[in-house]
């Protein structure tokens, strides 16, 4: 009789530091938006929220960050979980002292207050010296030495550019672990995206912050993230390690515009819905 086979212990995985867990918003107790999200950033990891412009992604950062209410909006099933404790009723000022702060999409600075100014606000949260004070300051010109430059000017008279790099610099004053970032490509040049996505990188490999990073630029987001998501409607369709996503035919296809056989139009891709193969 052959004695039994010792069981095979399951490969090491990251650390989850967020977990989404089957999560679905309603507006205004009628408008179902989110239709059972569930979603994973590991520790350490940055991570693409990935979608054409209504897919759900801001919905969903909102949701974790829990700045739904300020839109009518609920998350009426599901829970959100940072290091294993439930998150999803702690208030948004709660949350920051936990780890977790978002950068809104548009980038919100206070116009009428300079760049160090804005920053200074993200501290907001912590009771610190003057001396770590600086220190932190120090370490947000280390990352963005445009707005040392520029630091003494009134944020409404910068570039956006410079008031994305505020804004996410605002968020690194609170020490973050992990940055819910929204849209930081919109209305830049690609020159400027590039910069941001490159700092972002530097902030996740040195500073071990973990991003979950909502983004219309499918093309650039996979090139910076680890893994991604897809959402359709409300609904993740796909997920996967952002080289596999990257090389996948239907992303090429539908969402970066390529093909096997090359760059598509709108016309060859129209009728698209009916053709994915994820949801079918």
């Amino acid at each position: 009789m052959t004695a039994p086979t010792a069981p095979i212990d399951p490969a090491p995985t990251a650390e989850r530091y967020l977990t989404i867990n089957n999560i679905e918003v309603i507006y205004d107790h009628v408008i179902l938006v989110l239709k059972g999200v569930s979603l994973d950033v590991p520790k350490g990891k940055i991570v693409a929220l990935l979608g054409a412009n209504g897919a759900g992604k801001t919905t969903t950062l909102k949701a974790i960050s829990n700045l739904l209410r300020a839109e009518r909006g609920d998350v009426t099933k599901g829970s959100v979980e940072f290091k294993n404790r439930r998150v999803d009723q702690l208030s948004p000022n709660e949350l920051v002292k936990r780890g977790v702060i978002q950068v809104m999409e548009g980038r919100h600075c206070f116009g009428h207050l300079t760049l160090e100014e804005n920053l200074l606000t993200g501290a907001y949260t912590r009771s610190i010296s003057r001396g770590e004070l600086k220190d932190a300051l120090e370490k947000v010109y280390h990352y963005f030495p445009r707005l040392k430059t520029r630091r003494g000017t009134q944020a409404g008279y910068t570039s956006g550019g410079e008031q994305q790099m505020c804004a996410i610099g605002r968020a690194l004053m609170a020490k973050p672990e992990m940055i819910l970032l929204d849209e930081p490509s919109m209305g830049l040049a690609p020159q400027i995206v590039e910069e941001i996505f490159g700092i972002v990188k530097d902030l996740n490999q040195k500073e071990n912050v973990s991003f979950l990073l909502a983004e219309q630029n499918t093309l650039m987001a996979l090139r910076y993230a680890d893994f991604g998501y897809i959402l359709e409607n409300g609904r993740v369709v796909m997920e996967g390690d952002a080289e596999g996503l990257s090389t996948n035919e239907d992303v090429k296809e539908f969402y970066l515009g390529l093909s096997s056989s090359g760059r598509k139009s709108f016309k060859d891709v129209k009728h698209y819905r009916r053709r994915k193969r994820w949801l079918s």
